[in-house]
Order: C-alpha cells, then structure tokens, then sequence
C-alpha cells in the first residue's frame, strides 16, 4: 500500500488510501467522521441496515494503527454520529475501542454530531487543534488562515469521480488546495458528497487537486479536470 505525500505550511504529511493521514514528524495519525453507530441510529428511525458499521469501522482504524504505528491519534469530527451512540454500541465494540485507544494520546475535536465531550473514552476534547503553523478543525474554509497556515478539516465527506475506458470510478477523496486539505470520510457508513457540489463551493474554491482511495494506492487529478 503506497502513501502519498503532501506538503501543507511547510509540514509534510503521507496521504494514505486507507482514508487517513500521518504526520511523521509529530508521529500523529489524522482521521475525520468515524460516525460510529450511524447503523443502530438509522434502525432507531426504523431503516432496516446491518448493525456492523461500528465493528467495521473499528477495524479499518485499527488496520492504520497498526500500519503507521502513531503515538497520537487526531480525529477531526463526528467520531460518534450522536450523542447517544455509546450507550447503543455493544458492550464488545465499545471495550476493543477502549483497548484500541488505550496506548494513544487521543485528540477529539468536536463535530457537529458529536459536539459534547465522552468522558467513557480516553483522550481530550477540543473545539479545535493548532500545532505549528497546522489548524484543525472540524468543518473547514470558514475560519480565516494567515499566509503561512494550512488548515485540516473534514465534514464534507469528499469524493470525486475520474473518466476510465470502462465509464466513470467514482470514490471517496482528499481534496486539496494550496492552505487547505479536506479528509475523506472514514466510517462505514458515512457516503461522500461530490466535491463539485456547490455546498462544497467554501473548501473547493480554492481546490488543486483530489487524491481518490484506492485499495493499494491513491489516484490523483487535478480539480480543473473534473470541472471538465
């Protein structure tokens, strides 16, 4: 499975096809909208969906663990897709989170699902994270940077589709400009919007280039050539 690397305020951060990002030097994995539980909240409202999502998702992130092998993990958002989500998990689920977790310095920053702090899990809970010249937050594009900032951010959930022989591949994305760098969503659940949507317009503005996940690599384009 092949990184790729990109360079935002200076820093250089891998961009990996699993849908995370590592920043070796702080030795930091990032991930964005994680959304465990959105399976059980979706049976709740009476959607007949397999209630794996979590255990899924879980796995996924400890697949990246285990291949980047951080001492912190930053999640950018929307870890829970309510506040209600822990007291839906399984018992099971929620003791390999914690077993997952437990060697990590965690960063939670809060998302607009998961806006209060879980005390049932380890780590801190910020509105907001700077490090360096780094900015990261939840919904990006608002929040105004100096020159020499570059902001992470997720919510939007990327994804983009690139023209083949075969018809159009569409999958979930980085989406990057030269300040600014939109994860994917990480969840099993969690769908992606196109980042040619006009709700996309505040973060894509700006956009150069869309990095779509492959199952061994990344595949990129520049955005002016999905705009064509």
């Amino acid at each position: 499975m092949m990184a790729a690397p990109l360079h935002l305020a200076g820093e250089r951060l891998m961009l990996c096809p699993t849908g995370v990002a590592f920043w070796s030097e702080t030795r930091t994995l990032i991930v964005s909208d994680l959304h465990f539980e959105k399976g059980s909240a979706m049976a709740v409202r009476g959607a007949h969906v397999p209630p794996y999502d979590t255990r899924e998702t879980m796995t996924r992130l400890a697949f990246a663990v285990r291949r980047h092998a951080p001492k912190r993990l930053l999640v950018l958002g929307d870890a829970l897709h309510d506040d209600r989500a822990l007291a839906r998990m399984a018992p099971s689920d929620l003791s390999a989170l914690r077993r997952l977790l437990a060697p990590l310095e965690v960063i939670w920053v809060a998302g607009n699902h998961d806006p209060s702090p879980q005390p049932e899990l380890p780590g801190i809970s910020v509105p907001e994270w700077s490090e360096k010249r780094l900015r990261f937050r939840h919904i990006g594009g608002i929040a105004p940077l100096t020159r020499q900032e570059a902001e992470l951010s997720g919510h939007y959930h990327p994804k983009a589709t690139l023209p083949t022989r075969i018809g159009g591949i569409t999958r979930p994305c980085f989406l990057a400009s030269g300040q600014r760098l939109v994860l994917p969503a990480f969840g099993a659940f969690t769908g992606g919007l196109d980042v040619r949507d006009p709700a996309m317009a505040v973060v894509a503005k700006a956009a150069q280039r869309v990095f779509l996940l492959g199952r061994e690599r990344l595949h990129s384009a520049s955005f002016e050539a999905l705009r064509a």
